[in-house]
């Protein structure tokens, strides 16, 4: 037997599994982790009975395992006359009635293929298992690719979930129904959920997911250009061959930055936020994870949607990036090859299903409703070939609701220039100044490298470091604290979402300023904390305008000695910039002095 896409099989080695435990899903460009292509083909194969396929013991006998409690199968379902969508099926053989959990495939070319180790771990706990790719995804002629065109979670990915739960009753008859999804697929799980006309759907996992995919798309006047662009060329075509012409018009007033009130109400309809009295009135527990670094779906809106979720619930925050996290323990992974910690976002997810659709006297119902994970506390050595392996995993608080998690803030005032050429940030009100720069121009602040992979570094014991000495100062601005001190090791607990307060005026009728936030050790060198950009429009040259945004959720200890520093500049590779050129000042009015809020917890 070939691969989906009719190629050989490789052999899959220690080496195979090794890459994706520290690469994750995805490879470089608009491109899937090879590794993870090899693994979920060899698997596929093995299952259906391929002996020539060369796996590791390990997997070897889990293959064996699987293939003795169930039946595997790929086939397809028609959800309408000239539309069949690509699933990959695990029924467990006898007459006991069993759930079965249902996994629409993420935003990627290979549909539900990367992913087959996961599901044969959910088969072993148990479970039916029906996977899909939504339909449009995937490389033309491969057996995992859906017809149609891409709905982008909407209207027609809902009732497609529809039938594919009928699907499931007629080919397994469990006696409940689950979902579970990563990225795009937790969308969909969620709002599948929300619209099965005959609310069959017992509990859903969304992991790495969003809560309002408009402000996803375009916030504080700002549009989220390289996720957009990220995810268009991750469907294994053409735009043009990919989507309709509705959602091709929406994709180009995006790009346009035109017509963004049509934008905006287009990506509503596709957001969980939006079906929420829904979901509470059907009662459907769900359990939810995103990261703090997340470039596709920002923390914020998940933390809102979940914040208003009455039903069983669990929400888990952890380091790194989109579907960093997850994406190893659902591609593959072996007892032996992680490192400390790297099993524990989909433990506790299955554990969360286990509870809720087999009965399962677990730990899911005791554990505190929301546990954040902060970042970079966990212990690495380095590695022969450069980077740091993690030997002690990071720390987890967990605590009774989202609003447990800050329990105070702290209030810092920028002020003028000081000894070194930087603004301080300083603890009394600091008004009558003003600080300009050349905007339009891209620094070596940025929230990260390049999207997902940099998370990725993050999740396995790499963040970013930054110099802070290299910022372009014609180009941005700086304001830092004085060596913090607290008790012990720790001197700044934040927790939460800092807020900013500036008074701008530009050259120009508009502005953006993207803030960041770092952590900068005695000797220079800085991680950072959080980001978030706004947009000002409207703006009269020579005249202040005083703003205020939030920035990105986070959880991170300032260590004993370092400093805390706000970097603003104009344009972040991840977003859209008003102004090309000229001078934005950021200045300090009396009444409306600018300022950092700190969330401490």
């Amino acid at each position: 037997m070939t691969s989906v896409s009719g190629e050989p099989i490789p052999a899959i080695t220690e080496a195979t599994l090794a890459d994706i435990a520290d690469n994750g899903l995805r490879g470089p460009g608009a491109t899937v982790n090879q590794a993870v292509i090899d693994l979920g083909n060899a698997l596929q194969a093995a299952a259906q009975g391929d002996e020539a396929v060369q796996l590791p013991p390990e997997l070897a006998e889990l293959v064996a395992r699987v293939r003795q409690i169930a039946d595997v199968d790929v086939t397809r379902i028609e959800v309408e006359e000239d539309i069949r969508l690509s699933a990959f099926r695990i029924r467990l053989k006898g007459d006991e009635p069993r759930p079965v959990v249902i996994v629409p495939a993420g935003w990627n070319p290979l549909g539900w293929l990367p992913f087959v180790y996961g599901y044969f771990k959910l088969a072993l706990r148990g479970y039916h298992v029906l996977a899909y790719t939504p339909r449009g995804l995937g490389y033309p002629d491969w057996i995992s690719t859906s017809d149609g065109y891409v709905n982008v979670a909407g209207p027609d990915d809902w009732a497609d979930g529809v039938k594919v739960i009928t699907h499931a009753e007629g080919w397994c008859g469990p006696n409940k129904v689950g979902f579970l999804g990563l990225s795009y697929g937790s969308g969909i799980s969620q709002l599948v959920a929300a619209h099965d006309p005959d609310e069959r759907v017992a509990a859903v996992v969304a992991l790495s997911t969003w809560g309002n995919l408009a402000t996803s798309l375009y916030a504080n006047d700002t549009r989220h250009v390289k996720a957009v662009e990220l995810l268009v060329g991750f469907t294994g075509g053409e735009r043009q061959d990919k989507f309709d012409a509705e959602t091709l018009d929406i994709l180009d007033k995006f790009d346009q930055n035109r017509d963004l009130d049509d934008v905006i109400a287009w990506g509503e309809e596709r957001s969980p936020e939006t079906h929420l009295r829904e979901t509470n009135r059907r009662g459907i527990p769900t359990f939810v994870s995103n990261t703090w670094h997340e470039t596709l779906f920002p923390a914020s809106s998940v933390i809102d949607v979940y914040n208003r979720l009455t039903v069983p619930k669990q929400l888990n925050l952890w380091i790194g990036d989109h579907g960093a996290p997850e994406s190893a323990g659902m591609s593959g992974l072996l007892t032996h090859l992680p490192f400390p910690g790297l099993a524990e976002p989909l433990r506790e997810a299955y554990e969360f299903l286990d509870h809720h659709l087999l009965g399962a006297e677990n730990e899911a119902p005791k554990r505190k409703q929301v546990t954040s994970q902060v970042m970079f506390t966990y212990k690495t050595k380095p590695v022969l070939g450069g980077g740091n392996r993690i030997t002690e995993a990071a720390h987890r608080e967990p605590r009774d609701s989202w609003g447990d998690v800050t329990t105070g803030e702290e209030a810092w005032y920028l002020t003028g220039v000081n000894g070194d050429g930087d603004g301080a940030l300083a603890d009394k009100q600091n008004d009558g100044w003003s600080r300009s720069f050349t905007a339009g121009v891209e620094t070596r602040a940025t929230a990260v490298d390049a999207v997902m992979e940099t998370g990725q570094k993050e999740w396995t014991g790499n963040p970013r470091k930054y110099v802070l000495s290299e910022f372009e100062r014609e180009n941005l601005l700086v304001w830092s604290t004085d060596p913090l001190t607290g008790q012990g090791e720790v001197a700044r607990r934040i927790r939460g979402a800092a807020q900013v307060r500036l008074t701008v005026r530009s050259t120009e009728g508009a502005a953006t300023l993207v803030a960041y936030l770092f952590d900068v050790a005695p000797d220079g060198t800085a991680r950072i904390v959080t980001h978030e950009p706004y947009t000002v429009r409207g703006l009269t040259p020579g005249e202040d305008t005083t703003v205020s945004w939030a920035l990105q959720p986070a959880a991170y200890d300032v260590p004993t000695g370092h400093r805390l520093a706000l970097v603003v500049n104009s344009r972040d590779q991840l977003y859209s910039y008003a102004a090309e050129r000229g001078t934005v000042t950021i200045g300090s009015p009396s009444g409306n002095e600018s300022r950092l809020e700190l969330p401490l917890g």
